[in-house]
């Protein structure tokens, strides 16, 4: 009774934040030099209260996934089988976040054995892709919408074959089971939210395919409205497919061969996707990248994430910190001098990932071999002299741009590139009754993808988080367009286990493009360092640099430390900073365990447990 009295207080609470939509949408910043606009806007601010549960507990970016997920725990199902009960929901209430044409990565707790596991399901570019593929006839890059609406940007999708993958060696209830509640909702209809308005609204590729116009506007080009009930049962028959016949429903046969032939075809940007790379495609296993920070161990995903060594590379600056430098002050607010600090962090952190990460099937980190698992070795991004040398670039005021290090065994002749990595990304987190946790990061890439529709799912531009140029001054750069390759991505779901016995602490994650490295870092320190409660640190202003302009989130940030940064060198700039946080906190005492629940107050999700 309680998870539904909450369900019904959030959507009461979302139908009242229609009225904030046109507002909303007019705040969005136009697009800045070189760099495309924000794609996905905030829903508004709702503050929110934790959630605390002793058995279980599901985080996503939407109540009716949220729903989904507590429903497959409460049935007895696994971590995993809730995730992707829950992801198959958001793939139609958030289709512009993510979807079955999409990737992700997944990391997995394993409380029996205390193990963590790194899935990966990212996106590979088609056997027909050059490294010239974002390069336009004149040999500049292209422009990104240029690029990215259309066949072009499509990776093979990776997301439905890691979730098999996973289902097959975590999954407790049956794989069909897992796709009843989207398909219910798809067949039955769904109430439009004001998030989704309002990107549908504001998007101006989506109308050009015909498929997505008829579902998404009416037939003056209009947004459906809030609160309409909208049936998508082409994506109900799909996911129909899949639950009966597996991944290979979608992989190969009459749907594979409408993907290609979509991509293919499209009439203004085709591309070069094939038949056999999707048949062909294979998840990965990987070592899940763990560091020790403090009494912790922070377990991210390795590259081609670059979000787990951006973050260890941070924490690792961070513990470098003076004695006594706090992000968040024990008032709640965020402390000039360490905001000073976490910000050069992250320039840092983002100078070396720009320079050096990438698939390490491909390019290899230094320190390291092509294909060899990332790990804290000599002369690597991790190794402890590096890291402590790197750290004594923090000074008193901001280096602005921070150049990349050349850690032992690196050749200083590569280059970055310059991959925009839009923010249209999903993440949830969920413990089951056993204890074993997933935190799992989704994405379509740009919002609504490449704007491509096909038996109701929208095709990924993730293509486009390659490098749209191949080399830079002469040197390749190590995140250009290889056939097989992954791009680089920085999803970062994270798990935190206490040192000592192992035991799960934190499962967190978030959407944001490049940006959501410094959100999920932000929240490790405050609740880590700090010690602050999970819901308030998530609830805190955003802050972060990619290695250029110090970015502060909008209308959330006392002027006070803007002015504090500027007077040590930074140059602000304050932007939306729509970030997803959904994460759970284990904490334990002589009393047992319990479970607490925070979810974003700039989204729309929800925490539900038992």
């Amino acid at each position: 009774m309680r998870a539904k009295a909450r369900l019904a207080r959030i959507a009461a609470a979302l139908v009242i934040a229609a009225a904030t939509v046109a507002s909303v949408a007019a705040s969005l910043p136009a697009r800045a030099a070189n760099r495309p606009a924000q794609p996905e806007a905030s829903s508004g601010h709702r503050e929110r209260e934790p959630a605390h549960a002793r058995r279980f507990m599901a985080v996503t970016a939407n109540p009716l996934a949220s729903r989904a997920a507590f429903d497959v725990l409460a049935a007895g199902g696994s971590a995993v089988d809730a995730a992707i009960a829950a992801q198959m929901v958001l793939g139609l209430v958030e289709p512009q976040s993510s979807g079955i044409g999409g990737g992700g990565f997944l990391l997995h707790y394993d409380a029996k054995t205390r193990a963590v596991r790194a899935y990966d399901g990212r996106e590979t570019a088609p056997a027909g892709a050059g490294e010239a593929l974002f390069v336009g006839r004149g040999g500049e890059p292209m422009e990104f919408f240029e690029a990215a609406v259309g066949g072009r940007s499509v990776g093979v999708p990776g997301l439905v074959r890691m979730l098999e993958l996973a289902h097959a060696r975590h999954g407790r209830l049956p794989w069909k089971r897992l796709f009843e509640p989207a398909i219910r909702l798809a067949r039955e209809g769904f109430e439009i939210s004001p998030r989704l308005h309002a990107l549908l609204a504001r998007d101006p590729h989506l109308r050009e395919d015909p498929a997505a116009a008829a579902l998404y506007y009416d037939a003056q080009g209009r947004a459906r409205p809030v609160g309409e009930r909208l049936r998508n049962p082409a994506l109900a028959d799909t996911l129909s497919r899949i639950a009966s016949e597996g991944s290979l429903a979608l992989y190969a046969g009459p749907v594979a061969r409408d993907v290609v032939a979509a991509v293919r075809g499209h009439p203004r940007n085709p591309g070069s996707l094939g038949e056999r790379d999707l048949a062909f495609y294979r998840p990965v296993e990987r070592a899940a990248l763990c560091t020790a920070h403090r009494r912790y161990r922070v377990c991210g995903m390795p590259p081609p994430s670059a979000g787990g060594i951006a973050i260890a590379q941070i924490l690792a600056y961070w513990r470098a910190a003076p004695a006594g430098t706090r992000l968040a002050t024990r008032a709640g607010a965020l402390d000039p001098d360490g905001a000073h600090r976490f910000l050069e962090a992250a320039r840092l952190a983002f100078a070396d990932r720009d320079r050096y990460v990438a698939d390490t099937d491909f390019v290899a980190l230094p320190g390291q071999r092509v294909g060899e698992p990332v790990a804290a070795v000599r002369g690597s991004l991790l190794d402890p002299g590096y890291l402590a040398r790197r750290a004594a670039l923090i000074g008193a005021r901001s280096m602005v741009h921070a150049p990349a290090g050349v850690p032992g065994g690196a050749a200083d002749d590569g280059a970055g590139g310059w991959s925009p990595e839009l923010a249209a990304t999903t993440h949830l987190s969920i413990v089951d009754a056993r204890g074993n946790a997933v935190a799992m990061t989704s994405s379509i890439e740009n919002a609504f993808g490449a704007r491509i529709m096909v038996r109701g799912f929208l095709l990924n531009n993730q293509l486009t988080d390659f490098s749209f140029a191949p080399s830079q001054d002469g040197a390749p750069v190590a995140n250009r367009v290889e056939p097989g390759k992954r791009p680089r991505s920085a999803m970062s779901p994270t798990l935190v286990l206490d040192r000592a016995s192992d035991a799960l602490v934190l499962a967190l994650g978030s959407p944001g493009g490049p940006s959501l490295v410094s959100y999920v870092a932000r929240v490790l320190v405050e609740v880590l360092d700090d010690g602050l409660g999970l819901q308030r640190a998530i609830s805190l202003p955003n802050l972060g640099s990619r290695n250029g302009p110090t970015e502060l989130e909008r209308g959330r940030v006392a002027p006070e430390l803007a002015e504090a940064l500027r007077a040590r060198g930074h140059p602000v700039e304050l932007v939306p900073m729509t970030s997803g946080l959904h994460a759970i906190a284990r904490r334990c005492d002589a009393r047992g365990c319990e479970l607490e629940g925070g979810a974003d107050p700039r989204r729309e999700g929800l925490a539900l447990g038992r």
